[in-house]
């Protein structure tokens, strides 16, 4: 069975795959392009009003790719804005991306934007890939094409329908209802451990959703608070929901730990249970939970680590200090740092409500599965202590 699922969902998502492999090749073609760095002809070092150095840099590429393969041209970023264009320092042999535009007397002008990071990121992808597949070996096979599926429904049914106008919030919900299904069942198998784990994820999203949204509405929050959001702005076809799109966000990120945490703990009940099938629901319930208690601590440390390490610029101005440094108040007051303290503490609080929603759902199915043949056995047993007198 679990094998007919692997090759149904990967004929499903090969062509969706080689789609996007085609767009992503033929948008940006008439944008901008790559090119190779020849010489460094000259460098010029300035010091910007807030005394930092900015290395300003005259470089001679040759494309690489379309109609500028194999063509020279110069870059002069002596003669544009340091502070913007001056931040990368390149050096001969750098792969970067160049873009050409015609200025107002009809001149052709280049800049190059960035770097071309697109294989070494290949092959980090790789690499994880390897990783997966050498230790998971046929699970991590499974574990990969449920992360597959995941990519798919995040780019082509939640992002595209939240662009279309819809409602970030419930888009979302049905999104992560249909990454549950698909990969917990995938990598886990069709069977009672899997299904206690997605009901307790999708409890535990409902409370997570819900506080998500009564402390947004507490806080005043936006959505705004992110560069992101101005840029969504300027370029969506639609009016986007923002305050919808920052739950959202809040949604798929603790969907990410829950779903780990609720399968933990399933398998722990479901482990006890077989080691002592005499236990009651009560003693499953309790033993589960000890080892679910030092799971939350650790997890719950994972998940605002992740948080700080995502948002660590803004975490520094806790740490600012001086003359013109804010107080910690006004420092959280601000919406961008309220918004990662609701994104965080809400999160949090779902991972712990999972741990005994998750335990309880599982105790009680083990239990209610060990009752029924205990009246079977006694009547088996009073019924040959009868014949027997």
């Amino acid at each position: 069975m679990n094998t007919l699922l692997l090759i149904i969902i990967t004929v499903f998502l090969l062509p969706l795959f080689v789609h996007a492999q085609e767009e992503s090749q033929l948008a940006p073609a008439d944008m901008s392009f790559k090119a190779e760095v020849i010489e460094v002809t000259r460098e010029q070092r300035n010091v910007d009003g807030r005394g930092r150095e900015v290395v300003l840099q005259v470089l001679r590429l040759r494309g690489r790719e379309g109609e500028w393969k194999d063509k020279e041209f110069t870059y002069d970023a002596t003669a544009l804005n340091a502070e913007v264009m001056g931040q990368n320092v390149y050096q001969a042999g750098d792969k970067v991306l160049a873009l050409r535009n015609v200025n107002a007397e009809g001149e052709e002008v280049f800049y190059v934007t960035d770097y071309v990071r697109a294989g070494r990121l290949y092959f980090l992808i790789f690499l994880f890939l390897a990783a997966v597949l050498v230790v998971g070996r046929w699970q991590g096979m499974k574990a990969f094409i449920g992360l597959a599926a995941t990519f798919v429904i995040l780019m082509k049914f939640i992002i595209p329908k939240i662009l279309a106008g819809s409602n970030p919030l419930l888009i979302s919900i049905i999104g992560s209802l249909f990454i549950l299904m698909i990969t917990l069942y995938l990598v886990h198998g069709f069977n009672s451990k899997t299904t206690i784990a997605i009901s307790g994820t999708l409890i535990s999203l409902l409370v997570t959703g819900l506080l998500s949204i009564l402390f947004t509405n507490l806080t005043r929050l936006t959505g705004f608070a992110d560069e992101e959001t101005a840029y969504l702005m300027n370029i969506g076809q639609s009016v986007l929901n923002m305050k919808g799109i920052l739950l959202a966000g809040m949604i798929i990120g603790a969907l990410g730990v829950l779903d780990d945490i609720t399968v933990s703990q399933a398998s722990i009940a479901e482990q006890i249970y077989k080691a002592n099938p005499e236990l009651s629901q009560y003693e499953i319930y309790k033993r589960a939970m000890k080892v679910g208690i030092d799971h939350v601590s650790s997890i719950v440390n994972t998940l605002v680590l992740a948080y700080a390490g995502a948002s660590l610029p803004l975490m520094l101005l806790f740490g600012v200090s001086g003359p013109d440094s804010l107080p910690v108040g006004q420092v959280i007051n601000n919406e961008v740092i309220a918004t990662e303290i609701v994104r965080t503490v809400v999160g949090s609080v779902g991972l712990v409500v999972a741990v005994p929603i998750t335990t309880f759902i599982a105790a009680y199915f083990y239990k209610k599965r060990i009752v029924k043949p205990a009246p079977v056995e006694m009547r088996a047993d009073s019924h040959i202590h009868t014949h027997s007198r």
